[in-house]
């Protein structure tokens, strides 16, 4: 069960002002190093990173030798950039009057940089709380945390997709802090050379054994794993729009999670085609929400950017709290491919679990915005990007189906947007079919459709044991911008069957890999959805033995 963090520490807000004044300093000025031993142990922390120069400025600021300390310099860098990302946000949204657009993302961005700040805050507080030891074990966790703090940077930026010039302000101004989170990511990546480089050396288990026998995650408890397969849980609250229920909006329902509540809060919400903006708030963890069917319960809307809502705003069901599991529902954006971007769901549960779902859509369909989640049994529709996101996401044992697009579009199943090498998130697509629609089949041939493109410049994304239909283009892949990416992106296939599974005309990109058994093994559930620890309730027997 994920357990809600307290955050309210005054010495750690006080130590973090003074780091974050010394780590100011640094960025500002660019003096020499001097070779101490306290620049010597940020040197060789260091080591692995791929922005080393701004690394050994920040850390060297710390002066210390302990790489805790030094880790923990790291994240208050990232923090104090954070502030000054928000500071020039605040500022250009008094600026801009010139574009309600514009004034809509600038708005978005103060929220989603403030979730950052909140997440990074959270980080520190686990962190001080921890000894290097624990770290270690929890270093998973720890970057799939920071992770998502480069997600709110990047939905922020994409925004401004009409406003250049005030998207080149904000990017700039976020830049310099995607270095440092990648930075961090990349120490805590390599932690166990790191600290035998330091003569620390722990026995770090990696329990990463994450899908049972039963199918489901071994991150849920027992208890969960028998909500999950129980055809009707005991719920906590009843919607329903007859008046049968004790609510009949979903929000409602939401609304009743009792104040710091660490148990599972179970909402059962009857058949019925939900028309409400629902979001389950970063503050209530551990929902189990379930429905009558994926095509009985529904929840629905239809914002789209080209009905002037920017793609964060368009979903009409969004998850932000932690631990959020739900099982036969539906949710569906119904703008049509002239609406453009037009999300059916929004996901920025870390551990979340989605089980015999459908989601319905055109472009961008399923936003994994950030944190793991494991999507099995589902079906997912849409025609361009629709599977997209910064998150580590597993969609498995599901059908994907390709929609007929609007005029002149082409199709595009996935779009993954992670953006430093450091990041351990990505798209997998295991055991699955990717079909067309009924009324895409008959001109299957004549649209194109793709598996994938490049949205990031490390955008990561395998597919694996899948059936791929015919309507796949040869190529497999397309570029998203001329050359763009084509040189850091990671695409793989392994074992794929079906008529658009030959391989022998895909891409010459030295990027898309075709994966051995072996290379393949990093992609399943239990090795790519990183987790270790706590949060891992029940062992479980390791999920599809030999990939299959």
């Amino acid at each position: 069960m994920i357990g809600k963090v307290a955050v309210s520490a005054i010495s750690l807000i006080l130590v973090v002002g003074v780091i974050i004044g010394v780590v100011a300093s640094v960025h500002r000025n660019s003096q020499k190093t001097v070779n101490t031993p306290q620049m010597k142990a940020a040197t060789q922390i260091c080591q692995p990173t791929n922005y080393k120069d701004t690394c050994t400025k920040v850390l060297g600021s710390a002066n210390t030798t302990d790489p805790k300390e030094l880790i923990k310099a790291g994240i208050l860098a990232i923090s104090d950039s954070l502030s000054r990302s928000m500071n020039l946000s605040e500022g250009l949204v008094r600026e801009a009057t010139h574009s309600p657009r514009t004034k809509l993302a600038l708005h978005d961005c103060k929220t989603l940089l403030k979730n950052a700040s909140d997440g990074l805050d959270d980080i520190l507080v686990k962190m001080a709380d921890s000894d290097l030891r624990n770290i270690a074990e929890h270093s998973d966790d720890f970057r799939i945390w920071l992770s998502s703090m480069i997600s709110y940077q990047e939905l922020c930026i994409d925004g401004f997709q009409q406003h250049g010039d005030v998207k080149s302000k904000v990017q700039d101004s976020t830049n310099y802090g995607s270095e440092l989170i990648d930075n961090v990511l990349t120490i805590l990546g390599a932690i166990s050379n790191i600290l035998q480089d330091f003569g620390l050396q722990f026995n770090i288990p990696h329990a990463r054994r994450l899908l049972g026998a039963d199918g489901y995650p071994t991150w849920l408890s027992a208890a969960d794993r028998k909500l999950m397969a129980a055809a009707g849980p005991t719920p906590n609250a009843v919607v329903a729009q007859d008046g049968s229920g004790q609510f009949k909006s979903i929000t409602d329902a939401i609304n009743s999670y009792p104040a710091g509540s660490t148990t599972r809060f179970v909402i059962y919400v009857k058949a019925g085609v939900y028309t409400e903006q629902v979001l389950v708030p970063k503050t209530h963890a551990n929902i189990l929400m379930y429905g009558d069917g994926q095509d009985k319960t529904v929840v629905t809307g239809k914002k789209s950017f080209a009905g002037g809502v920017n793609t964060f705003n368009t979903a009409p069901f969004v998850v932000e709290g932690p631990g959020f599991i739900c099982k036969d529902m539906g949710f569906a954006n119904t703008a049509g491919p002239s609406g453009h971007q037009a999300c059916a769901i929004r996901v920025n549960s870390d551990m979340s679990v989605f089980h015999n779902c459908r989601f319905d859509g055109y472009q961008d369909t399923l936003l994994y915005q950030a944190g793991r989640q494991y999507y099995g049994n589902c079906v997912i529709t849409g025609t361009v990007d629709f599977l997209f996101g910064y998150g580590a996401a597993v969609i498995q044992n599901s059908e994907i189906i390709v929609r007929k697009p609007g005029e002149g579009q082409k199709n595009i199943v996935s779009a993954d947007g992670r953006k430093e090498k450091g990041q351990n998130t990505g798209l997998v697509i295991h055991n699955c079919k990717i079909i067309p629609e009924e009324a895409l089949i008959p001109e299957k041939l004549t649209v194109k459709t793709y598996l994938g493109r490049p949205w990031k410049q490390f955008s990561t994304t395998v597919i694996m044991g899948t059936d791929i239909g015919d309507l796949i283009q040869p190529e497999g892949w397309m570029p998203w911008d001329g050359t763009l990416f084509l040189d850091t992106l990671y695409y793989a296939e392994y074992a794929n069957t079906g008529a658009g599974a030959n391989t022998a005309n895909r891409v010459k990109w030295k990027t898309l890999h075709f994966l051995t058994p072996e290379e393949a093994q990093q992609f399943t559930v239990g090795t790519f959805l990183p987790g270790s620890g706590d949060w891992i309730k029940t062992a479980g027997v390791p999920f599809l033995p030999g990939l299959k």
